[in-house]
């Protein structure tokens, strides 16, 4: 599950990265997805796919994703959460 998860991330990056948005380079890790999901500063990367109206590239939106909401803690999947429905997110 850990693998489908940081596949499925980088290729969100990917899909992201082709519509011109530029995301700071970093390790995908799952340690580094529970390190972003623990604090309450929203990423630029974010911002920008919120601009953009593809915030189902996001972190976030992967990490309430049925498929892997087992990886995160309730804490991480509820700040997941709260950034998506905060910024608009339609499910």
């Amino acid at each position: 599950m850990e693998r489908a998860f940081l596949t499925a991330w980088d290729k969100a990056r990917q899909a992201a990265q082709a519509l011109g948005i530029r995301l700071r380079p970093q390790e995908l890790t799952l340690e580094n997805a529970r390190r972003a999901l623990s604090t309450r500063r929203l990423s630029d990367g974010f911002a920008a796919l919120r601009e953009a109206g593809r915030l189902d590239l996001t972190l976030e939106a992967l990490a309430v994703d049925r498929r892997f909401t087992p990886l995160f803690t309730d804490k991480e999947a509820n700040e997941a959460l709260t950034r998506l429905l905060e910024a608009g997110y339609r499910f």
